[in-house]
């Protein structure tokens, strides 16, 4: 009998939807259950776990909450593709999926060129009025909504077409024009989803979200990009290396 096949136990402290839920992760983690795919019906589950109905039930919420599982109308329980954990070095998102073996695609769902906004001028050092591309994305990863990502660029640095924002990463267009980002400042946080960042995720009202804003430059100290970005918490993580005392850091910072 294997571990996901073993009744609960009873005299565990551990609360039974909590073994029950961490038999389900097993099943996710081994590839027993994999991404994309339906949850058994809940009648083989019981029998297979040895759990009670509410208990199962209640399992399975919490591994919605987690963001192991989805549900989808019409689909009924789905396994979610593991959550990215993205190092927090300087990189695109884009060039974060590709390396991951997953499929990035964006659809651009604003686009225009005009002054720079005061905040933005002030984060990027650049004069007030500067003429800037202004852009937001809906990124995907394998078709999964991940991240709602709005930048700017300095016209001057990047004279960019809404086609060019489509197919390709920003990086990488920054990149083929010279201007690849060296240094940057970035700050992360969180926050719940507005109603239209909600519907455009495929999160609920509400959710949390987290948040990243990053100001970037290029390798002569000329900024090249602002942006402000949302990702699906139950998907995404940032992941960093820390070090004690003096030492010069190790890995991704």
């Amino acid at each position: 009998m294997s571990d996901s096949e073993r009744p609960v136990d009873r005299g565990s402290p551990v609360p039974l939807y909590f073994q029950v839920a961490n038999r389900l992760h097993d099943m996710v983690e081994s590839g027993e259950l994999p991404a994309g795919s339906r949850l058994p019906n809940e009648a083989e589950l019981l029998v297979r776990l040895g759990a009670s109905r509410p208990t199962l039930r209640r399992a399975v919420s919490y591994l919605v909450e987690q963001g192991v599982l989805a549900r989808k109308r019409g689909a009924g329980i789905l396994v979610r593709p593991p959550r990215m954990e993205r190092p927090v070095d300087l990189t695109s998102l884009h060039d974060d999926l590709a390396r991951d073996g997953r499929t990035p695609t964006s659809v651009l769902r604003s686009f225009d060129v005009g002054p720079v906004e005061e905040h933005v001028a002030v984060a990027l050092g650049i004069a007030p009025g500067t003429a800037v591309a202004r852009f937001a994305r809906l990124r995907l990863a394998d078709g999964e909504p991940l991240a709602l990502m709005t930048n700017v660029v300095p016209v001057e640095v990047l004279a960019l077409r809404p086609a060019d924002l489509v197919d390709r990463g920003l990086y990488d267009l920054l990149r083929a024009a010279g201007h690849a980002p060296r240094l940057a400042k970035q700050v992360v946080g969180a926050r719940a989803a507005t109603r239209e960042e909600a519907t455009a995720l495929g999160e609920v009202r509400g959710g949390p979200l987290l948040t990243m804003v990053r100001t970037a430059w290029n390798g002569a100290g000329h900024p090249v990009e602002y942006g402000s970005h949302l990702y699906r918490a139950a998907l995404y993580a940032f992941e960093l290396t820390l070090s004690s005392g003096t030492a010069a850091p190790v890995g991704p910072v």
